[in-house]
């Protein structure tokens, strides 16, 4: 996990690493509306409604604030200005007694984003306090379901109440608040320590988001001395690039598959068929592996369109010896269809639903025949 909580690990990128400091007790609320109407209007509204503030020389606006206030101040912001006025406008909170100085301004956010952030404290609290783990999923062969083949390393959060989170939860609060550099790189150090305290000898599956990585070399480079540190074979770590769809620079995405490679891993393309991009990115990323995304795969048994897709991506990738791995598989006849047309590979709640601890062997083997 992240080495310190609020600071870089040692071998990564301060923006990866760092953690925003916690919008909590008494300090001050700076905001840099970009307009003098927008000055002006936060002014008023903001004495209007009895909060202590005052205009600096430098166009801004700074809110004295007491104890737990700054969640009523954000909000009756939110509701006074318009969504493009909160993008604009930037805001920075200094906690007392602490002084603005030059090298905060960097760290300052747009208003939206720290309205955002205050919304989000549950996963600050989460990643600060190291409250993740990984559930894992068999990916078995599939003229073998019985056997696995590697396991894909799932994240789920721990509330302090013991309940998981679901991702889908934490990567969205992590988009809103940007967060989602020290969000993805927490998920990534989580699976290596995961798997290496359940003892997984395996292969194994890590998912990594592209737009979560600035620059290869320093955000990868504490989840490469991890694997490094685990023992874990590096040919036997497979990463997974998910949500192509939001990657406008494909030649970024290149550089990072090349780090990864470079360093002696596998990558695996998921979602194929789920947009073009993915289908565009084959000849750019030459992945090892490509995941057939698991709507095409729901019902593909029974779905002449589903089926002649799903059939030509798979004919594609064996005709350029790329592995594949069929997902969502929930039905014996999905299964039937998956080994009839050649896929590699099957995952899904017909061989086993995540878990942790990881299953090591399957109970109920699923011969092909």
């Amino acid at each position: 996990m992240l080495e310190d909580g609020s600071r870089s690990p040692k071998t990564g990128c301060d923006r990866c690493g760092r953690l925003p400091e916690k919008l909590s007790g008494p300090g001050r609320l700076h905001l840099w509306p970009p307009l003098g109407h927008t000055l002006n209007k936060t002014y008023r509204h903001l004495r209007t409604g009895g909060w202590e503030c005052q205009k600096t020389q430098d166009r801004a606006v700074v809110v004295r604030l007491d104890e737990d206030s700054l969640s009523d101040l954000l909000s009756s912001l939110s509701d006074a200005l318009t969504s493009r006025e909160m993008d604009d406008t930037r805001a920075l909170f200094k906690p007392h007694p602490d002084e603005l100085s030059t090298s905060d301004i960097p760290r300052a956010r747009s208003l939206s984003q720290l309205s955002s952030l205050g919304r989000s404290e549950w996963l600050l609290d989460m990643l600060s306090e190291e409250r993740l783990t990984s559930f894992f999923q068999p990916i078995v062969r599939t003229d073998a379901p019985d056997e696995i083949f590697a396991q894909e390393c799932l994240l789920r959060g721990v509330g302090r109440d013991g309940e998981f989170v679901p991702p889908g939860a934490i990567f969205e609060a992590a988009r809103e608040s940007d967060m989602l550099f020290q969000t993805d790189l927490a998920a990534r150090l989580t699976a290596i320590r995961e798997a290496l305290r359940h003892g997984i000898e395996g292969n194994l599956f890590v998912n990594f988001t592209p737009t979560a990585v600035y620059d290869p070399v320093f955000c990868l480079r504490s989840t490469v001395q991890a694997v490094e540190q685990s023992g874990i074979p590096g040919e036997n770590v497979v990463f997974e690039v998910t949500e192509t769809e939001e990657v406008a620079d494909t030649g970024h995405l290149e550089n990072i598959v090349d780090y990864y490679r470079g360093k002696g891993f596998r990558v695996a393309l998921d979602d194929m068929g789920s947009g073009y991009s993915s289908l565009n990115m084959i000849h750019r990323l030459r992945p090892d592996f490509i995941k057939l995304d698991m709507q095409l795969t729901r019902g593909v048994d029974t779905d002449p369109y589903k089926a002649v897709v799903a059939g030509k991506i798979l004919e594609m990738a064996q005709s350029l010896r790329v592995q594949t791995i069929v997902e969502g598989v929930e039905t014996a006849e999905e299964l039937a269809w998956a080994r009839e047309r050649g896929a590699t590979f099957v995952q899904g709640f017909l061989i086993a639903r995540p878990a942790s601890p990881p299953r090591k062997s399957l109970d109920a083997p699923l011969h092909p025949n």
